[in-house]
């Protein structure tokens, strides 16, 4: 123990008496002293209040289709979206301090009318069809597997064209937008600004082609200018690498671990300014190396079945099933069949800010 780490010696019995009035000053004048908060303001490593959970998707989908024969869709309420509220978080809507994530439920011919707001946003589809999501007058297709895109301050609203419900998965950046005090809110249409059901939308048409860009858009984008990422690409490019790596090439993360980021085509970095999205598949038996991130990330499983194993917990999770991991815990992948993964993060803020650090077991 160093001569700085040792213990002072107890105060007199007037020296605790001047403490106790220095400290009820402290209070009156709205002063806190660091000596009394340092060990949780600066801990030696992340020690964050999130904690992981598993919410299981078949329950998440029941309790959508109960909140949908009960409550409706319109101003006031907006969206028919369940936010999963991390335990550690003290009854806050958030999955963890910087992420939002929800189940939202729309039934038969309904349409959730048209807002934008400050916070980014995203879907993802783990099973359904029938729904088109129109951002900024651009009607867009969701269909399984598809990841779609509203950043912020984009008018965005739903309409169901089909007699059935279908849900899926909002992710936003709410917390982080919310503690920084940033977030605007606008009303839009009551319902869509465009009802036709393209199977492409424009976005798609003017930047989806592989390798290229537009000459009309050569300006870089906060955030990506492509409505969806459609699932028949991001399989074929996730089967590609492990056939590539069937052959004896360098493709995969590690051995039996395909994995893709969905990019902003105009800067090549991440979709939007605050939330990563990657798409993981396993072989079956494979096991990813356990590790630690700044940051914290959300799963879904969109198919087949395994464990994510958290800080020594092992947590058996199948299709729908959704996994919050915190900022520093220790994770990792088992795949007991082929085993796909959909995962979004705050890496972006952390990485811009300088924030972030990983150790992945057996490296240096």
């Amino acid at each position: 123990m160093t001569e700085n780490q040792m213990l002072a010696p107890a105060p007199t019995a007037e020296e605790q008496q001047q403490l106790d009035q220095l400290y009820k000053d402290f209070d009156a004048e709205h002063l806190i002293p660091l000596w009394t908060e340092i060990g949780d303001l600066m801990p030696m490593h992340p020690k964050p209040q999130a904690v992981p959970h598993v919410w299981r998707w078949n329950t998440l989908l029941p309790m959508a289709r109960r909140a949908g024969d009960l409550v409706p869709v319109g101003r006031g309420g907006e969206r028919r979206a369940i936010s999963l509220a991390n335990p550690g978080l003290g009854g806050r809507p958030y999955a963890t301090p910087t992420l939002w994530a929800a189940i939202q439920y729309l039934g038969g011919h309904e349409t959730a009318p048209e807002h934008r707001h400050s916070q980014n946003a995203f879907r993802f589809v783990v099973e359904g069809e029938g729904v088109w999501t129109v951002v900024n007058g651009d009607p867009v297709r969701m269909s399984r597997g598809d990841f779609l895109l509203t950043p912020g301050w984009n008018f965005h609203g739903h309409h169901n064209e089909t007699d059935q419900p279908m849900a899926w998965i909002d992710g936003l950046d709410i917390p982080f937008v919310h503690y920084t005090d940033a977030a605007f809110f606008e009303f839009g249409t009551e319902r869509v600004t465009d009802e036709s059901t393209p199977d492409i939308s424009r976005s798609e048409r003017l930047w989806s082609n592989p390798g290229l860009r537009p000459l009309s858009g050569l300006d870089n984008t906060a955030s990506s200018p492509i409505g969806a990422y459609r699932w028949e690409h991001t399989d074929r490019a996730l089967r590609e690498q492990l056939l590539l790596e069937d052959e004896g090439h360098p493709a995969t993360v590690h051995q039996g671990h395909a994995a893709v980021r969905f990019v902003n085509p105009t800067t090549g970095g991440d979709v939007m300014p605050t939330i990563r999205a990657q798409f993981h598949r396993l072989r079956p038996g494979v096991r990813t190396p356990p590790t630690r991130e700044v940051g914290s990330s959300v799963y879904q499983v969109f198919e087949g079945r395994g464990a994510i194993e958290v800080n020594g917990e092992t947590h058996t999770v199948e299709k729908g099933d959704l996994v919050v991991v915190p900022s520093w815990a220790e994770w990792s992948l088992l795949a007991e069949t082929q085993f796909d993964l959909f995962q979004f993060g705050d890496q972006p803020i952390m990485e811009r800010l300088h924030l972030n650090r990983t150790y992945i077991e057996g490296t240096k």
